[in-house]
């Protein structure tokens, strides 16, 4: 009765899309591995399947580092798809926040070494933030469409930070960001030594409290539910005298601010990964998207669906040990991540499939 009654719930039909529309994408991954290399494809298949778990602690370190960013972008994408906005700008906002960090953590030197870090990530958000208000702004004062204006910070943010980490940041030996400074790392707390691993360190714990603290304000305050309200229906939240004006641009600037969170705490993780000048957008931003669909915009859904997507990445990059080329398996993983965002789709078909016969029938009046 009680698995009934949560497969007739909204979160078990939530939970059902998203194990179908992840099943489907591993099902067109396989039948990618087949066609490419047939004799190997199963034992491929199983190692992605296997993913971070193939290495032991180190492969679990490394699918924390994936995560993080992405949950926060998910995040970001997720919050504003809760309050009726679509944020595609993600990958612009997550960049800017990532410039940010690296610069403060490259030039200012002079702060006290156990914050330095602590203001390169809040530089990060700052930065996120204000990336997303302008799409809020435009939004909110001339009704602009956030998805063009989003598209579009996207390729400014681009080209704006290339700009900026040739003047500020560059090191022209190694066509890259000079490293941050040791006071700007996010401390490891001695997860290193437990996982063996220089990829892990605090950042995936402020992942989870950025996913408990979005929770908490959709679900648990006023300011979330006016979010929400106006995102269901405009009209009937400004009728409420919901003032939806300010709340598209706060829901906007919070959704920047999780996007450049991302951004710092994947280039202050002292991993090696340095900010480079290259005309592609930054991939997180549109894994966020995904990853935001397949958690069906729910914080917790997102923190689990970021672990997932971070654990077949690592999975993927296993497959090279079977003679399969790179650009294969960029195919496995990208088709296995996009194909999460038909989770919102199969819950609509579940929803149509599931509904009575009596529910869709026309009411007769009574004589």
């Amino acid at each position: 009765m009680k698995k009934r009654k949560f497969m007739l719930s909204k979160g078990g039909k939530d939970f059902i899309a998203s194990i179908i529309a992840i099943a489907a994408g591993l099902l067109i991954g396989l039948i990618i591995l087949l066609f490419s290399n047939s004799k190997q494809a199963f034992p491929a298949f199983g190692m992605i399947l296997k993913g971070g778990f193939t290495d032991g602690l180190v492969g679990i370190a490394q699918v924390f580092y994936l995560s993080t960013p992405i949950i926060l972008t998910g995040l970001s994408v997720g919050f504003a798809f809760k309050t009726g906005l679509f944020n595609i700008g993600s990958s612009g906002q997550f960049t800017c926040g990532a410039f940010a960090a690296v610069y403060i953590g490259v030039k200012w030197t002079f702060l006290p070494g156990e914050i330095h870090w602590v203001v390169a990530l809040i530089g990060a958000l700052i930065a996120g933030a204000l990336w997303g208000m302008v799409p809020g702004i435009l939004k909110a004062v001339a009704n602009v469409n956030e998805v063009i204006t989003s598209i579009m910070m996207n390729y400014i943010g681009m080209y704006l930070v290339n700009i900026l980490i040739v003047k500020y940041v560059y090191d022209p030996i190694k066509s890259q960001s000079v490293p941050v400074a040791k006071t700007a790392i996010i401390p490891k707390a001695g997860l290193d030594k437990l996982f063996q691993s220089n990829n892990i360190n605090i950042s995936i714990f402020i992942a989870i409290l950025a996913v408990i603290v979005i929770y908490i304000v959709l679900n648990k305050t006023t300011f979330g539910f006016e979010l929400k309200a106006c995102g269901l229906s405009p009209d009937a939240s400004r009728y409420a005298g919901i003032n939806a004006k300010r709340n598209i641009i706060l829901s906007m600037t919070i959704a920047g601010a999780l996007s450049g969170l991302g951004g710092g705490l994947l280039y202050l993780a002292g991993s090696g990964k340095y900010m480079q000048v290259l005309d592609v957008l930054a991939p997180q931003g549109f894994n966020g998207i995904s990853v935001a669909l397949l958690g069906m915009s729910n914080p917790i859904g997102i923190l689990f669906a970021g672990l997932f997507i971070g654990h077949i990445t690592v999975g993927g990059n296993n497959i090279q040990l079977y003679d399969f080329v790179p650009e294969i398996v960029d195919i496995i993983i990208a088709t296995i991540i996009y194909f999460g965002a038909f989770a919102l789709l199969i819950k609509s078909i579940i929803g149509k499939i599931r509904r009575k016969p009596s529910e869709t029938a026309p009411v007769k009046e009574e004589k």
